[in-house]
Parts: structure tokens; sequence; C-alpha cells
């Protein structure tokens, strides 16, 4: 790309934060996609351009990019005048899922209702500093995600996200928790399982559990603060 090409990214390409590294560079680089700021047909920035822009490894860069290919979005070509370059997008049914999660959903207002109600969890559960059964339950919600089948995976991750919720003592958090926790399965199930971030996704549980036991109300919230914003980086990736 020209230089006045790669100005008009300017927009959509900054560094990402290192807790969510693969999930952010995955948004920046969708949204550069969706919103048509590289035609179809043409090559996006080389590999060491947008891993310098967006301050990550060619690894992980790799890795977003990857995803972006088993989606049909883009193509790598190999030789001199190789890379990666944007496909021509036919109307499809994820296509046209993504289009109705918008319509039939405030994708926004759900997620900023998710991130209050999870953060608050986190840090109340932290606080209150829980008994030993409340403990093995956490614990035991934590272990299951970390053995389930991928099919499995999003049932037991939603169940150990409730588990937090329930364990927050107030009843009121727990029941809007999972209102609003039915209506974010509701919109991953319109995007792909990425493995990538499943790994990513756990290590955070760990250390959201670590800091919950600890009685450390600080490190939940941010840890919890920093897990909601992966999920929505990829949800408006991929939805909007």
């Amino acid at each position: 790309m020209d230089g006045s090409s790669t100005d008009r990214l300017a927009p959509v390409l900054r560094p990402v934060r290192a807790g969510n590294g693969f999930e952010e560079a995955l948004e920046q680089i969708l949204q550069i996609v969706r919103l048509g700021l590289v035609p179809e047909g043409e090559r996006l920035p080389s590999e060491r351009e947008l891993a310098e822009r967006l301050r990550i490894s060619r690894v992980t860069l790799r890795e977003a990019l990857k995803v972006l290919q088993d989606q049909g979005l883009v193509e790598s070509r190999r030789g001199r005048y190789g890379g990666t370059f944007v496909r021509a997008r036919p109307a499809t049914a994820a296509g046209e899922r993504a289009g109705a999660a918008r319509a039939e959903v405030d994708v926004e207002d759900t997620l900023r209702f998710r991130e209050v109600l999870e953060v608050g969890a986190a840090g109340l559960c932290a606080a209150h500093c829980l008994d030993e059964e409340q403990a093995a339950r956490l614990r035991a919600a934590l272990d299951a995600t970390h053995d389930a089948p991928l099919a499995e995976y999003r049932r037991l991750d939603t169940l150990f996200h409730l588990t937090l919720a329930e364990l927050s003592g107030s009843p009121t958090l727990a029941a809007q928790y999972a209102a609003v926790r039915a209506t974010v399965n509701e919109l991953l199930d319109r995007i792909p399982l990425l493995v990538r971030n499943l790994e990513h996704s756990q290590l955070q549980h760990t250390a959201l559990v670590d800091a919950v036991l600890a009685g450390d109300a600080e490190a939940a919230r941010e840890v919890m603060r920093e897990h909601c914003c992966g999920t929505a980086a990829l949800l408006r990736g991929f939805l909007s």
C-alpha cells in the first residue's frame, strides 16, 4: 500500500493494550475490512507494518490474520507481489446473522451493562471473602472450564460466570446478570469459537479466581474488566 492508502487506516489502527493483544488486533483488522478502508482485492499493510502499528508480535498478528482467512475475509498470496489481500464478500448467512444481531440487540448497551455487572460481582466476591464452601464452588466451576471440550466450553464458561455472580451475595445482581448473559450468548453464537481467545480467557479466569480468593477486590475488578473488554472487542469486530 502507498502512503496515502496507509493514512486511511489511522482512525482504526492504534497500539493495542497488552492484556488483550490478540482480541483487539483482530477487532481493528476486522474494522478495516468491514469498513472498506482497504477495498476488496487490495492488499493490507505488510505484516511488519501492522505489527509495528499495533505493537504486537508477528506471531500474534499471524494468528489474527489466520482467523480472517478461515472466515473467508482475506487471502494470503505468495511471491514478489504477495501479501494478505481482502477478498470479495458475497452476502452470506453469517453476514445476515451479524446484521440481525445489530437489528435485534443494542450491542453496546449489552456489553456495557455486562461489564458493570461482572466487574461489580468480582469486586464483591473478593471484598466479602468467600467461605470454604463458596471458594470450593468457584474453583470447581473454573476447573470445569479447563477440562471442557470445545463444544461444551461456552456452556461451562457461562456457568463459571453465573457462579461468580451468585457468590457476590446480591440476588438482584445475579438475576440481572443471568438475563444479560443470555443476550451475550446469543451474540457469541454468531461469531466463531477461537481457540487462542479461549486460552487467553482461561488465563484471565485463573487470575480472577486467584484475586477473589486472595481478597484483592481491586485486582479482581481489573482482571474482570480486562476480560470483558476482550470479549467486547471480538463482538464489535465481527458484528459491527
